[in-house]
């Protein structure tokens, strides 16, 4: 009685196991660009309480509710115009698995440039560095996110799978990567989702989970 049950539930795992798998990418496209949206709605929610020197909270609350919503746009953007297939995305400066996240590396870098360029202003005139940090970083963010929008929508290139699929696993994923010229690389808050299949004796189950991997580490022969 065992070995039918056990061959009719093997074939039931194979078939569960296809069908998940055709949907994973499709879910794995919008889970990403939902958690990148969040995120740029917080750090854009930040440089306007910096901008307007606000100690405001409901900045970032409103930050986060409206990225999320663009996250969610992103992501059906994604699904949409690549069928639900894998997507690389090769913007100006940085490639990525979504377009939201070519958005939120350009905001990145817009507050750190922003940061640098009026602190030396600031240094030059003799004022204080607190304040040229907060509003450099603030007007930084929020002109990277302007560049991101362009860089992502005009400028970037959109490869999909199976040829994305092979160029994206040539480097360690994550919002921030660190390439090196052995051929190795770092990645750092890779958005991702975890699949597990359960098997008892009178149920199969799948179950898909976001999870957010700290650090990944990849080297290629």
């Amino acid at each position: 009685m065992k070995k039918p049950f056990i061959f009719f539930a093997a074939i039931l795992l194979c078939l569960c196991t296809g069908i998940t798998s055709s949907k994973a990418q499709t879910v794995e496209l919008l889970a990403g660009n939902t958690l990148n949206g969040a995120v740029q709605g917080t750090l854009l929610g930040g440089a306007t309480m910096a901008l307007s020197n606000s100690d405001d909270f409901a900045n970032l609350r409103v930050g986060v509710g409206l990225g999320t919503l663009y996250g969610i746009g992103m992501g059906g953007f994604d699904i949409t115009k690549g069928e639900g297939q894998e997507v690389l995305v090769s913007g100006l400066f940085n490639d990525g698995n979504n377009s939201s996240i070519i958005v939120l590396l350009d905001t990145f870098y817009g507050a750190a440039l922003g940061s640098i360029v009026v602190v030396a202003v600031t240094l030059v005139a003799n004022e204080p560095i607190v304040s040229g940090l907060q509003y450099g970083a603030g007007i930084g963010a929020w002109a990277g996110f302007g560049f991101g929008i362009f860089d992502t929508f005009v400028l970037a290139d959109r490869t999909y799978a199976p040829l994305a699929a092979a160029n994206v696993n040539q480097n360690a994923s994550g919002l921030i990567g660190m390439n090196f010229e052995n051929n190795s690389s770092f990645g750092f808050l890779n958005p991702t989702l975890i699949q597990t299949t359960q098997l008892t004796r009178t149920d199969i189950s799948s179950s898909i989970k976001p999870a957010v991997e700290v650090v990944n580490f990849r080297l290629n022969f």
